[in-house]
């Protein structure tokens, strides 16, 4: 299923983060691939504010911030995927991640 077409992200059979908490940004990716990395914005990272989810229950959010706190700034986890050529691909990397 084309990740354009998902309500949200699925993590477990009972949490499902939607799409309106997740944020894209884009850049240029800075690792080999020739000429199409130099001028396509390939390399994504998927934004979530965990510490401010709807879909956690105040437990969930108390484990979660705790596990990542290494990770999160904020209480934002930024998942960064640059390694395909492709910036769907690399959507699709980084929703596998989170």
């Amino acid at each position: 299923m084309p990740s354009a077409h998902r309500p949200g992200l699925r993590v477990s059979s009972g949490l499902t983060i939607p799409e309106a908490e997740l944020s894209w940004r884009f850049s240029r990716s800075s690792g080999p691939g020739g000429q199409g990395v130099n001028t396509a914005d390939s390399r994504v990272e998927l934004v979530w504010d965990a510490a401010n989810s709807t879909v956690l229950s105040p437990h969930q959010r108390e484990r979660l911030l705790d596990r990542l706190s290494g990770r999160l700034v904020d209480g934002v986890l930024t998942i960064a995927a640059s390694e395909h050529r492709a910036q769907l691909r690399n959507r699709d990397a980084a929703r596998d991640r989170l």
